[in-house]
């Protein structure tokens, strides 16, 4: 006898039967996530002005003095002079501000999430009676 019972013994009487039953359970997840985030900061700054202003001035100036007494004592004075003054100013002045300041931040984020479950079962059976006289016999291939 083979390892195979068929449930055929070679009578006429014919009796198969076949059961197959199971079930499946799944997942399947799957997640992607991006975060991420800028800063920038700009400054610029400068310093411009520029102012000269000068003078001079100059006095000059000259004179006599003349002095006299007479009566019994003579007395006789005589002083030439000369006045002379020169001034000179000079003034320079450099100041102005500039400034420009600006800054920008941004941050984000995604998130992409799939998510998914399933549950099957299934049964299948295939049962064939045959009887005597031939009717419900096996088939060709089988003999």
């Amino acid at each position: 006898m083979s390892d195979i019972d068929t449930g055929y013994d070679g009578s006429q009487d014919v009796d198969y039967g076949h059961y197959e039953a199971g079930q499946e359970h799944g997942a399947l997840d799957q997640l992607h996530q991006a975060q991420g985030s800028e800063a920038d900061y700009n400054s610029q700054f400068g310093v411009y002005e520029q102012d000269h202003h000068a003078a001079e001035s100059t006095d000059f100036s000259t004179g006599r003095h003349v002095e006299f007494d007479q009566p019994g004592g003579v007395h006789y004075e005589s002083t030439d002079f000369t006045n002379y003054s020169h001034s000179a100013e000079v003034d320079d002045h450099v100041f102005a501000a500039e400034g420009s300041e600006n800054s920008h931040q941004a941050n984000f984020s995604e998130l992409n999430a799939l998510q998914q479950r399933f549950d099957t079962a299934f049964a299948q059976g295939t049962q064939f009676h045959g009887g005597t006289g031939g009717a419900g016999g096996l088939g060709i291939a089988s003999n």
